[in-house]
């Protein structure tokens, strides 16, 4: 690399002025090239979160029960009986616009390293995906290589993809959303960490040989689309689940011995971050030799070898005694195994090649000088609540136009190119259930898992749409029978140099952990994904809500699926608002109000009850009310157990449509001792209909047969394919 080194080199990396000058100053001369580049990458948005530290502080991270908080490489919560539950979830959005396919599956294979590196063995993959304006071809050819990226990388490496949400809106035409959560299983006691310790401790390279793929994908990750996007192609990784499969193994195995100090996944800036933040942590030195880094391309620089994204590597800091156990083991599963390099007590970071030193930087600097930004921020005007609306097509025409659209449609062609049953321990599949169900192995217990998130909300509302996130999260873990543990985020948002999207983040923050506050639901793992623009036009807001509940039963999970003979209770109060809600959209043709309130007091009197229920066996199905309100619902229920309702409640549609929050369908036996126990715990509730024949009839009588709901709400997708 010859390219000179100055403030437009610097300007290139993703460096203003500002930082070129700090990184000037902490190096005291002109840093060389491979040391811009260093600097680049660990002061990026994606890296050292200088936009959005400042607001993070303000989650909730503490609780009884959880044992590493944000700062690990996942998340840690105590769930009983030894164990812990290890997850988090992460982006690779701009990666899988560029290239769908490897953005998407080497998303998966990122996010299943972060788990496993602190010794836990995955168990289930999940998703958050959103994507433009179905009518667009782009759109089309993105969901497409989004899905069988996901699907051949979790397939492949034997992790079961077992639940998540897609949404569609042309807000992300040009920068979908792809967000990956994994969640594994580790005793309490045999939990791994990343901070480096002993001076003298080899450090040690393993997984597959290093290339030129990913090269500034963090950089790339931490700057807004243009029209030359495509041109980007090179920083977009390469992934191989077959040796992450063999990675997985390999690391499990080693850590029955002895042998590990401290292990890091080369994860975004590759061997510059696992590095960097191994020895930052333990507060020593690093120093590496890239000569003995294995190299699948000839002739690559210390730059290249630095800054490369290539996937399913670790970095370990390993007993010098232990050194041999470890090879032996990791040659065994066919990887590659190098010692490039030592702990010292120099408190820098020393990078060699061919006899030269190319890299001399002080660690302190990179992380604790990294920028930290108070951007200025403004509060987004809440829209005022809507106003009566009239109904153009009436009940059964709006229900089938729902079912039929985008985003209520049945999601089974994504989930049926995924395998959600490998490992033959999942409960509930996709669809089933609220959140999805994977059992414990060799235990009655079992995990309940989700994602959730209404981006059209925040938009509205972001201090409103971060608490419905949380509070829908929550909710969908609950109507399972599950208690509700711990959150893991992934803040999506815009450039957060514009004032209005660090306002929609500062509120979607402030609602996020007033909901977390108020549910014992604390946060304990995340990312944060900002400048998800093309050409200036921002997404919506998404902060993307993964979560995690406990079952001590799993065969008490409870699914949604309607059953004959049962009747239909509404637990929670129905005001019948429809600001934001998908019958305006679809039937008005409008985005407009303000989104349904969130009370959280509602949402954990109705939620514990409601549990409650499932917990004494007093229900036989429960699904919450969100996307299309309670008539959707009910239809969800109705083709999940392929018998019809008939309802029996003259109402409008706005009762029938709206999304009010803290809401649940219950299916029960006896509809009286239910509202009689709703009301001695003060919780509203409705007896609504009752469970009987092929078609769901609506008030007044007006009929649809259950093939012509299935064929509205099985068409989209098919059609979309064909």
């Amino acid at each position: 690399m010859n390219k000179i080194v100055d403030a437009a080199l610097a300007k290139s990396f993703g460096l203003n002025a500002e930082e070129y000058a700090k990184v000037l100053e902490i190096m005291g001369r002109l840093p060389s090239f491979t040391e811009l580049g260093i600097f680049s990458v660990m002061w990026s948005e994606h890296c050292s979160y200088k936009s959005s530290k400042v607001w993070l502080k303000e989650l909730p991270t503490t609780a009884l029960w959880v044992i590493h908080g944000p700062g690990e490489n996942a998340g840690v919560i105590d769930i009983g009986d030894g164990l812990a539950a290890i997850f988090k979830m992460e982006s690779h959005n701009h990666p899988s616009f560029i290239e769908p396919y490897q953005g998407a599956a080497t998303g998966v294979g990122g996010i299943l390293r972060d788990v496993f590196t602190m010794g836990a063995r995955p168990i289930a993959n999940l998703n958050a995906l959103r994507f433009g304006d179905p009518k667009l071809p782009v759109t089309k050819r993105v969901v497409d290589g989004v899905v069988r990226g996901i699907g051949g990388y979790g397939n492949c490496v034997g992790v079961p993809t077992v639940g998540g949400e897609v949404n569609f809106h042309p807000a992300y035409n040009g920068n979908p959303l792809v967000n990956a959560m994994t969640v594994g299983i580790a005793r309490t006691d045999r939990i791994f960490l990343s901070a480096a310790a002993g001076i003298g401790n080899p450090v040690v390279y393993v997984g597959s040989k290093t290339g030129r793929d990913g090269i500034h994908g963090a950089t790339m990750a931490s700057t807004e689309f243009d029209a030359n996007s495509a041109e980007k192609r090179p920083t977009v990784q390469v992934g191989d689940p077959f040796t992450e499969k063999l990675l997985i193994e390999a690391c499990l195995e080693l850590m029955q011995t002895d042998a590990i100090v401290a292990i890091q996944d080369m994860g975004a800036a590759g061997l510059t971050s696992s590095s960097v933040e191994m020895a930052g942590k333990g507060g020593v030195g690093i120093e590496l030799t890239l000569d003995d880094v294995p190299q699948r391309e000839t002739g690559m620089s210390a730059y290249e070898m630095m800054l490369s994204e290539s996937q399913e590597r670790m970095l370990l800091v390993i007993k010098p005694e232990r050194s041999e156990i470890a090879r032996a083991i990791i040659e065994k599963w066919d990887l590659d195994y190098a010692i490039i390099g030592k702990i010292t007590d120099t408190g820098r970071i020393i990078i060699k090649h061919k006899g030269v030193v190319e890299a001399d930087i002080p660690l302190a600097p990179l992380s604790d000088a990294a920028p930290l930004y108070h951007r200025p921020f403004v509060e987004t005007p809440k829209p005022a609540a809507l106003g009566p609306t009239e109904d153009p097509i009436g009940l059964a025409a709006g229900l089938l136009k729902l079912l039929a659209c985008p985003d209520i449609a049945s999601r089974s062609w994504i989930w049926d190119q995924y395998d959600s049953t490998v490992g033959g321990q999942t409960v509930k599949r996709p669809g089933a259930a609220d959140a999805a169900i994977v059992r414990l192995e060799g235990t009655n217990r079992a995990l309940a898992l989700t994602t959730d998130c209404t981006p059209r909300y925040c938009a509205a509302d972001a201090e409103a749409g971060g608490a419905q996130a949380v509070a829908e999260a929550w909710r969908n873990i609950t109507a399972t029978g599950g208690k509700p543990l711990a959150v893991t985020d992934n803040m999506n948002f815009g450039n957060p140099e514009k004032p209005e999207i660090m306002g929609q983040f500062a509120a979607a923050i402030k609602g996020m952990a007033a909901a977390c506050i108020a549910l014992d639901f604390p946060v304990v793992s995340g990312n944060v994904s900002l400048y998800n623009e093309t050409e200036g036009k921002g997404i919506l807001p998404t902060p993307a809500i993964g979560a995690v509940g406990v079952i001590e039963d799993a065969s008490k999970a409870m699914g949604i699926a309607l059953q004959a003979g049962l009747q239909l209770v509404v637990i929670g109060k129905t005001y019948g608002q429809l600001g934001q809600s998908l019958w305006l959209r679809e039937v008005l043709g409008m985005e407009a109000g303000a989104p349904p309130s969130v009370d959280l007091k509602a949402e954990r009197r109705n939620g514990d009850f409601v549990r409650g229920q499932i917990l004494e066996g007093k229900v036989a199905a429960c699904h919450d009310a969100s996307d299309g309100g309670l008539l959707v619902a009910i239809a969800e229920m109705a083709l999940a157990g392929n018998v019809g309702p008939s309802l029996n409640t003259l109402r409008s549609h706005d009762f029938w449509f709206g999304e009010d929050q803290a809401r649940y369908v219950l299916a029960v036996p006896d509809a009286a001792a239910l509202l009689a126990a709703a009301e001695a715990a003060s919780v509203p509730a409705e007896h609504i209909g009752s469970a009987a024949g092929d078609s769901l009839t609506l008030p007044g009588g007006i009929s649809i047969s259950l093939p012509a709901l299935r064929d509205a709400h099985e068409g989209f997708f098919r059609k979309w394919f064909a």
